[in-house]
């Protein structure tokens, strides 16, 4: 038994096929089916049931998968370790953040930060919800950005690196009296058609569940992982795009207001999270203190409307307000 066989037996259980698992590998499906063989000879135990083409685990194969996941973690956290004691603030730092995020924030962010870890190279990965957790715990990344409401109970390993609340917003057609004072009422949109971003954003389930307490079902006109494509629709007056305040909008002219249920807006708090079984290199716990004050001095990056203003001024003073943060 070795590291390369639990590693061959996790990527199996994960892929559910030989074939995929070889591909996930670069092994030869031969060459992967006798390390499985050779494992289940070393433990003395079947690991897996063939069930048409697939794989399925056994009883004890559902039981040792969680110990080898933990082993094959801790063999990579301690390479990690080593590596940091021969690098110290080289090296490659992996970081899965929102589409959101990355557009309205890390382009000026990650000038700052190569700025004074200029031998650090960080590799962003746009994806939201569950699959970013599960990187996380596979060690597949470093960081996760994700809200704290998010962070599952029995997650304890999770460690939070608070960042800023963001709050929601509703973007229209400037024609579209929609609310006053800069705010909306949620029940206020149960008649408008509605553009909202995809179920999979922690944010998306936010504002379903404040519907249901408003006594409403939202009418999606669309549901899509693109922001942008909302904002587009919303301007030229096909519904109200429900957005989040980390989003740029200053490219469309919008009448912006902030959504609120009994007055109080909607905003959840954003995080970076990081597996506190795994060691961090020093350069990503900068990472994330070098963030949060970052996203203290941008956020929000969309605020309501200036009532009165038009939106073609409006947009012009949020990119003056821009390159006066950037300056």
């Amino acid at each position: 038994m070795d590291l390369r066989q639990l590693r061959t037996f996790v990527t199996v259980a994960d892929s559910g096929t030989v074939s995929k698992a070889a591909l996930r590998l670069r092994i030869a499906q031969p060459a992967l089916s006798r390390q499985i063989g050779n494992l289940e000879q070393a433990l003395g135990l079947k690991l897996f049931d063939r069930v048409g083409r697939r794989l399925v685990l056994s009883s004890a194969g559902e039981q040792l998968l969680g110990d080898c996941r933990g082993l094959l973690n801790y063999a990579r956290a301690l390479g990690e370790r080593a590596q940091l004691l021969r690098r110290g603030d080289t090296g490659v730092l992996k970081v899965a953040a929102s589409p959101h995020l990355i557009e309205g924030v890390f382009p000026e962010f990650l000038r700052h930060y190569a700025q004074r870890y200029p031998n650090v190279q960080v590799n962003l990965i746009d994806t939201v919800g569950s699959d970013m957790l599960a990187m996380l715990e596979r060690g597949e990344i470093h960081l996760a950005q994700s809200l704290v409401r998010a962070i599952p109970a029995d997650r304890q390993h999770f460690a939070s690196h608070p960042l800023q609340p963001i709050e929601m917003l509703a973007a229209c057609h400037p024609d579209l009296k929609l609310g006053s004072n800069g705010t909306v009422e949620i029940a206020r949109l149960a008649p408008h058609p509605l553009l909202q971003i995809s179920s999979d954003f922690v944010i998306r389930r936010t504002f379903d569940a404040a519907c249901r307490l408003a006594g409403f079902q939202p009418n999606n006109r669309l549901e899509s992982r693109a922001p942008h494509a909302l904002l587009a629709l919303a301007e030229a007056g096909h519904g109200v795009a429900i957005i989040p305040s980390a989003l740029r909008t200053y490219y469309y002219r919008l009448r912006i207001v902030r959504v609120t249920y009994r007055g109080k807006p909607l905003r959840e708090l954003l995080t970076m999270l990081s597996d506190s079984r795994r060691p961090l290199p020093p350069f990503a716990s900068a990472f994330c203190g070098m963030l949060a004050a970052h996203v203290r001095e941008v956020f929000p990056i969309t605020r309501p409307s200036e009532p009165g203003a038009r939106p073609q001024v409006q947009r012009d003073a949020a990119r003056g307000a821009r390159k006066r943060r950037i300056a």
